[in-house]
């Protein structure tokens, strides 16, 4: 195992605790996406860059545990699996790159993307009732602005 995997790895594994699919691939990319044309989804944007990240990530936590639950979940790594980060922002399009996010879709629609700026400098539960907000919002069947 490369020195990188090892120090990548807890930040992996927390989001796959959480119940999020790896997502390591471009085709595995696409195939989540297809998945998510059917209902709703989650997909972080994973990464290792510092307080935005370790933010990130609890946040994920927190928000999954107090609102409706996505129908998929996935993520992957910036930095690390560069081709998938790259395939999945195309899903993103019209929005710069960013890690961390958070993007919600219904049926393959971008619904809400919560950016870097919009984590930086905040708590994780800051962050997790503005993501648990628009899980709500996303599961009551609000229309995709």
């Amino acid at each position: 195992m490369r020195h990188s995997d090892l120090m990548v790895a807890p930040a992996r594994q927390y989001m796959t605790r959480l119940g999020l699919e790896e997502l390591r691939t471009p085709d595995d990319v696409d195939a989540f996406m297809s998945k998510a044309r059917t209902g709703t989804a989650l997909l972080a944007v994973n990464s290792m860059c510092g307080c935005s990240a370790g933010t990130m990530r609890p946040a994920v936590g927190l928000a999954l545990s107090r609102a409706p639950r996505p129908e998929f979940l996935a993520t992957v790594f910036a930095g690390q699996d560069v081709s998938a980060t790259a395939r999945a922002r195309e899903y993103l399009e019209g929005h710069p790159p960013s890690s961390p996010a958070v993007a919600l879709f219904r049926e393959g629609s971008l619904f809400m993307l919560l950016q870097r700026s919009d984590i930086q400098g905040r708590l994780p539960e800051t962050v997790a009732d503005v993501l648990a907000e628009a899980l709500n919002r996303l599961a009551s069947g609000e229309p995709v602005r």
